[in-house]
């Protein structure tokens, strides 16, 4: 069974990949997307969204990197696919599953899904550009207004040479509304050879080993469950779940770590959207959340962390 953090645009940098390969044992992790439109971009860009370039490609606990590219244009696709494998993403992974209207509306993510001729031209440009030795993979969601064409584009990825495919089960208009339709998943692994990546609605263990138990899928991608207990991949493959004590204490490591960051400034916001995730797992997080959502700068939110990590602590 593999693991893969899926990419959360505005969640998942890399700052959170650090603290989460650190404490689980995922096999890969797939970097925010990098939007390309009509040029090759600087390397800059890519050093930007994904500093583990500068580490092999791989976190410093040793998590292989996928950088991830958004765009519609297959040569600029290929072009930008090649430079982020020289200069070390382990493979390279492509968005046709982002629901953003802002990203919509330039015609990238999910918006492609009503195309499946153009999903084929922008994966087999960019296959036949990166050297065969490196994954060339895709993320898709089932459809866009509908799931109509949802095998459409699963064999059309596939027959562009796409290595391996993650399917997140619902369309664009499903946004992120449960359930998670994975009898989709099912029906386009028993077609697909490559391997396929099941993706939605997991949370816990029994989670993962249901959605694999439906769809046949012995991978499984981790999004927002991942953010909501901070432990997910270990807990899924044996680990007990992170207690509230344990997840506040990552918080305040977390917190320590991206005030010396480039994105201290965004630290009031990011922290309270870490909780608005963490009230579905653990009810404390709601109670500290109406505590400290009141307050606009790092000190005073810092202080709050820090009284109820010694309150819990004082319990002990």
């Amino acid at each position: 069974m593999r693991i893969i953090l899926a990419p959360m645009e505005g969640v998942v940098d890399d700052l959170m990949r650090e603290i989460l390969s650190a404490i689980n044992p995922y096999d890969l992790m797939v970097t925010e997307f990098v939007r390309v439109v009509d040029q090759l971009l600087p390397e800059k860009v890519f050093y930007r969204i994904c500093p583990e370039l500068q580490t092999g490609g791989q976190t410093l606990s040793g998590t292989p990197v996928r950088v991830q590219l958004l765009g519609q244009d297959p040569d600029w696709m290929a072009e930008n696919a090649i430079r982020a494998v020289e200069l070390g993403s382990k493979g390279v992974d492509v968005n046709f599953g982002c629901p953003a209207k802002m990203v919509n509306r330039s015609n990238g993510g999910a918006v492609m899904l009503q195309y499946p001729e153009q999903l084929y031209k922008v994966v087999k440009a960019m296959r036949d550009a990166v050297p065969s030795d490196q994954p060339v993979t895709a993320k898709i969601r089932l459809g866009f207004n509908d799931k109509s064409l949802y095998m459409e584009n699963a064999l059309a990825i596939y027959e562009a040479g796409a290595n391996e495919l993650a399917v997140h089960a619902r369309s664009k208009v499903d946004g992120y509304k449960p359930p998670a339709y994975w009898e989709y998943i099912t029906d386009i692994n028993a077609k697909l050879p490559i391997p396929v990546i099941a993706n939605g609605e997991i949370w816990n263990r029994a989670d993962a080993q249901r959605c694999m138990d439906v769809t046949g899928c012995d991978s499984v991608m981790v999004g927002r469950g991942a953010i909501s207990l901070p432990n997910l991949a270990a807990h899924i493959k044996g680990d007990e779940a992170y207690t509230w004590q344990q997840s506040l204490g990552l918080m305040l490591e977390y917190t320590n770590r991206e005030l010396e960051g480039r994105k201290s400034t965004y630290y009031p916001a990011r922290i309270k959207q870490w909780f608005s995730y963490l009230n579905r797992q653990y009810p404390q997080a709601d109670e500290l959340f109406r505590e400290l959502r009141v307050y606009k700068t790092a000190d005073e939110i810092i202080d709050v962390l820090q009284a109820a990590q010694e309150r819990l602590t004082n319990q002990v």
